[in-house]
């Protein structure tokens, strides 16, 4: 989809369809007066008819309304005018899409973007509106024969800025929520893709494809150079499959060389069987996104890509499977890590933790400002934290705040997690220095308490995107998150973020 700023007056703008709000007590948005004004009050005597209420996400799409340049008008119901806020805004904005796409337009002009009952201004309305808009249509139909051609999507999608002063902000808005929208939609590609087709190698590939497009420098990391860099760890989760795993580096150098980087270490388990831990046959086809830890960081690095943010970047991605076989490791098994720490491996399944401790390791080599992991970790998160939220643990509670206030502007919410020592407890072992797993009770903290173990020389946090990278059911598929999160908060660190 096409998009672009318009500063022209909603009923002289012309276009397929124009878009405007009314608020439930049945009052005209701005940009709605300003429209019924030009066809001579025609909106309102609908409205006062009840035809349409102001409900939060009812539609209603008007064809030849008087002296309005758009073939259609389209209301979009935003609910109560004092309860108005980010996500009753981001949810008008995807019903009033969704409804487009089922007209015949195939351009429209959005006006919910010129709201100020938000309390957010015109660049973030835009970039929401765009980062929305990217998610309503996002369709994933690559690996079928046939698409569903039957109607004309929507194409072009014009953004009101109000007057032309909003101008400047409305175009910054645009460029970054087009980046993240970008972003976002390859974590989702990524993470829907089957685990027959999306392995360690073919990560690989999309990574050099990425550096190459984006002017990054990547390495790849063999197996054999892991072995001599002493990843027993990674090592370990890789043995029992016939697919190679990989060490992938890409590195963003868009701020001064003296600048430390921010080191985004993502977990890239192609696919996940529990190991000689073997998960149960339900549902396990979903275990194709527990990789979605690593299309997050390359979402958020083509986002940094296509905005040339003048900060630097390491994306660093420890990939492989997790199957069953002859050489797989066993329950009992230990390992010692890069680190030089031994672990008892009591649980297969637990190996997300295996693979991130070796890169986290490996991350210091950078001396980064902030390391950030992102990993489909624990099944604990989900029921402590369900699906709205992303659970975030840190050694550093200036990190963790930073990365809060990115998760409320971007709207892709995390929630503080406690990370005291009084949990590393659970992880004592007879035999090793201590095990991958610390039994049922908080096993999203233990979990986090392990990775902890592996970032002490410098910054870190952990994101735990089991309950919100991706959706099971009807609407089953990637969500790209937290590919906002993390952009918003490097926007803010290269001075972008306001």
């Amino acid at each position: 989809m096409e998009f672009s700023i318009k500063s022209t007056s909603p009923g002289q703008t012309k276009s397929g369809c124009a878009v405007v709000g009314v608020f439930e007590s049945r009052k005209l948005s701005t940009a709605a007066a300003a429209l019924d004004r030009d066809a001579k009050g025609h909106l309102k005597s609908i409205v006062e008819r009840g035809d349409m209420d102001g409900k939060l996400g009812m539609t209603l799409v008007l064809h030849n309304v008087p002296n309005v340049a758009s073939e259609r008008v389209m209301l979009v119901g935003l609910g109560p005018e004092s309860g108005f806020r980010d996500k009753q805004y981001r949810e008008a904005v995807a019903a009033a899409i969704k409804t487009l796409n089922a007209t015949g337009a195939t351009d429209a002009s959005l006006h919910l973007t010129e709201i100020g009952s938000v309390k957010r201004d015109v660049k973030w309305r835009v970039a929401n509106a765009v980062a929305v808009a990217g998610e309503t249509v996002y369709r994933f139909d690559k690996m079928k024969s046939k698409t569903d051609e039957a109607r004309p999507a929507l194409r072009r999608l014009a953004l009101g800025a109000g007057d032309k002063s909003a101008l400047r902000r409305a175009t910054a808005g645009l460029e970054e929520g087009l980046a993240i929208a970008h972003g976002v939609s390859l974590a989702k590609d990524l993470g829907n893709l089957p685990a027959n087709v999306c392995t360690p190698t073919y990560l690989a590939e999309q990574s050099r494809e990425l550096a190459k497009r984006y002017r990054m420098k990547v390495t790849v990391i063999e197996s054999e150079d892991m072995e001599k860099l002493g990843m027993g760890a990674l090592l370990s989760v890789a043995r029992g499959s016939a697919q190679p795993p990989k060490l992938i580096v890409l590195e963003h150098r868009g701020g001064a060389k003296s600048q430390k980087p921010v080191a985004l270490v993502g977990k890239g388990i192609t696919f996940d069987t529990g190991g000689i831990s073997l998960k149960p046959a339900p549902e396990m086809d979903e275990m194709k996104f527990d990789m979605c830890g690593a299309a997050s960081v390359l979402g958020t690095l083509k986002a940094v890509g296509e905005m040339r943010l003048p900060i630097n970047v390491v994306g660093i991605i420890p990939t492989t499977e997790n199957m069953p076989g002859g050489r797989a490791t066993k329950p009992g098994d230990i390992v010692t890590t890069m680190s030089g720490q031994t672990v008892e491996i009591l649980n297969t399944d637990a190996e997300g933790r295996l693979i991130l401790c070796d890169a986290l390791t490996f991350a210091g080599r950078f001396e980064p400002a902030a390391v950030i992991d992102i990993a489909t970790l624990t099944g604990a998160c989900v029921i402590a934290l369900g699906h709205v939220a992303s659970g975030l643990f840190a050694n550093d509670d200036a990190l963790a705040r930073e990365l809060l206030t990115a998760a409320d502007a971007a709207f892709d919410r995390a929630w503080h997690m406690p990370l005291w020592d009084d949990y590393q407890e659970q992880l004592k072992s007879n035999f090793a220095d201590f095990a991958n797993i610390g039994g049922r009770p908080a096993g999203s903290v233990t979990a986090a308490c392990f990775l902890a173990r592996f970032a002490k020389k410098f910054r870190w946090a952990h994101l735990d995107i089991a309950g919100t990278a991706w959706k099971s059911g009807k609407e089953k598929g990637a969500t790209g998150r937290p590919v906002p999160l993390l952009t918003q908060f490097l926007l803010t660190r290269a001075g972008r973020g306001k």
